[in-house]
């Protein structure tokens, strides 16, 4: 299945620390781009987290959000530590001695002291299964929606590749009238400016001017790559890189037609593919 660089997915889930919460966000970028953003205290989750990214992501800019929101529950597990305040209390007797004008603690000065208010130990086991369990989740849900939007574009490039292929199919019959055509035309320019005495050299000038205007070879070249972006897109997977290079080819053979399009009507369907190809490319740029 196709998929798309393009998709948000969130997830969240209550912990003793607090509600855990996870976000991810894709781009469009050339690579696989992953950027964590990860509370200090969660630090420790960001290596097993990139684990599982990288294993279901390919492709495209990754912003990892995860962070702690305190809850009731967390604060549960909050106590004053008796051994702390004995220990600051002696200091502020200490100090008090030595700076007998000092104003003396407050309530907030002692709560904000390292060590007063101790907190339950954090079981970073637990920690590590439930942002996992989270990761999993959210990349489930990412993968999905991305899935759903390279679906879409899938469509919309197999549309593209099957008017193509209509308007190569339409010039093919009209490539030998619009030679013959041309070869008339330039015989005739040929004669008045050389006269017709140097038959010769009007036969090599003529067999020149057709090899030029000779399309075959691109209407073949053509046939090929739209074939081959067709399988490309049945086979699915991570195949924005190789629809990009196909894109890049099925220009190449586009401007080649209308550079060497022997009538209006073969310079018309150049145009118009070079606009289909110019379509193509701007949807594959979305593309894993």
């Amino acid at each position: 299945m196709i998929q798309s660089m393009t998709g948000y997915a969130a997830a969240l889930a209550d912990s003793p620390r607090g509600r855990l919460s996870l976000e991810l966000r894709s781009v469009n970028s050339r690579f696989l781009d992953l950027q964590f953003r990860v509370a200090d205290e969660l630090r420790a989750l960001e290596p097993v987290l990139r684990e599982l990214v990288v294993a279901r992501i390919a492709r495209g800019k990754l912003d990892c959000r995860v962070y702690l929101n305190d809850s009731d529950s967390a604060a549960a597990g909050e106590r004053l530590n008796a051994q702390a305040l004995e220990r600051l209390k002696a200091l502020a007797a200490e100090a008090g001695r030595a700076f007998p004008g000092a104003a003396p603690l407050r309530v907030a000065d002692v709560l904000r002291w390292p060590g007063v208010v101790a907190t339950a130990p954090a079981d970073e086991e637990r920690m590590l299964e439930l942002a996992r369990g989270l990761c999993r989740k959210a990349l489930d849900e990412l993968v999905a929606a991305r899935g759903r939007e390279g679906a879409k574009l899938s469509a919309v490039i197999g549309e593209r590749v099957a008017t193509m292929r209509s308007r190569v199919e339409a010039i093919a019959p009209l490539v030998p009238d619009a030679v013959a055509l041309y070869k008339t035309k330039i015989t005739e320019r040929l004669r008045e400016a050389l006269g017709s005495a140097d038959d010769e050299r009007i036969r090599t000038e003529i067999a020149l001017f057709i090899s030029k205007a000779d399309i075959d070879e691109e209407i073949e070249r053509l046939r090929a790559h739209l074939a081959e972006v067709e399988r490309v897109l049945q086979k699915g997977g991570a195949a924005g890189k190789r629809l990009d290079f196909l894109a890049q080819e099925l220009n190449r053979e586009a401007n080649t037609l209308a550079s060497k399009a022997a009538s209006p009507a073969l310079s018309d369907c150049a145009l118009e593919l070079k606009v289909l190809v110019e379509q193509i490319r701007e949807q594959v740029q979305n593309i894993e």
